[in-house]
């Protein structure tokens, strides 16, 4: 039976304290609420929860991904202390709103340290007011898998997201100006994170190019070829970098020429190892 008096409260008690105890039952309430399972027998679907407080922004996230994120459950949730209802369900990413906090903030370390407690094996993704270099850089280094500030567009963030549900890592590039050697160093250093490939070869045979075939790149490929360190679609690339779709994959296939790449995963890995002192095998169609 649902009590809808508080007058079973002792006389004691202070009106706020009564209307607080409701407040927090609401939020306990509303939880519940959207992770109720369905009771038609239907599979269970692996999920995305997005924890966001206000239930405008909220509301708008979910219907966006529902549209967009074919193959998930999404579910909404007001507080990260909800996930404890999600016991037992396949969680593949959780995104919450830190707003203009900073990663260092108690609070969301609290709530990060939550989150691995109850979903460890689930990435991680947050919404920031925040598009600075040094907040993005203390994310990836808490092990986020996904930062994306609240001023990126729809299309940007959702494939940042399929990005992150792959096993990548999203983040903005470091602000890149043409000729500027120290933003171009900021880029390659993101970029030395592993990533996920995305390319999986066929058998086949290695050879060696020598060195001297690979021409060195201009300072809009070397951008480029940044961000495909960074595992980035050609969508984030172009947009990062203020390029269309179609000047990007030029400069793709122009880094690939360069260095007799038959991919761009091959290229970065070509690239990589020039940097490194050696030069990785290409990779060549077997003759079977």
């Amino acid at each position: 039976m649902i009590v809808t008096s508080v007058n079973f409260f002792p006389l004691q008690f202070k009106q706020s304290e009564a209307l607080s105890i409701f407040f927090e039952c609401g939020i306990m309430i509303e939880d519940l609420a959207n992770i109720a399972e369905p009771s038609n027998g239907s599979p269970k679907l692996p999920v995305i929860a997005i924890i966001e407080h206000q239930m405008l922004a909220r509301s708008c996230i979910v219907n966006v991904l529902k549209r967009e994120l074919n193959g998930f459950e999404i579910m909404e949730l007001v507080s990260t202390s909800a996930l404890n209802g999600l016991a037992g369900r396949d969680i593949r990413l959780i995104a919450f709103n830190i707003a203009d906090k900073e990663i260092t903030d108690p609070s969301i370390a609290d709530r990060l340290a939550l989150i691995e407690e109850f979903c460890p094996n689930a990435y991680v993704a947050l919404l920031s007011n925040r598009e600075d270099e040094a907040t993005a850089s203390a994310a990836m280094q808490r092990g986020v898998h996904g930062f994306f500030p609240t001023s990126i567009a729809v299309e940007v963030a959702i494939a940042g997201l399929r990005l992150v549900l792959a096993g990548g890592v999203y983040r903005p590039l470091p602000v890149v100006k043409q000729g500027d050697a120290t933003s171009l160093r900021a880029a390659a250093e993101c970029a030395s994170r592993p990533r996920l490939s995305a390319v999986h070869e066929d058998a086949c045979v290695a050879t060696i190019l020598p060195e001297r075939a690979m021409v060195d790149l201009t300072p809009r490929e070397q951008h480029v070829l940044a961000a495909l360190k960074l595992g980035l679609p050609n969508k984030l690339i172009a947009v990062r970098l203020n390029l269309s779709e179609n000047t990007v994959k030029m400069h793709i296939q122009r880094i690939m020429r360069k260095c007799s790449a038959r991919n761009r995963t091959e290229a970065v890995l070509r690239w990589s190892g020039r940097a490194n002192g050696h030069l990785p095998a290409s990779r060549v169609p077997s003759s079977s």
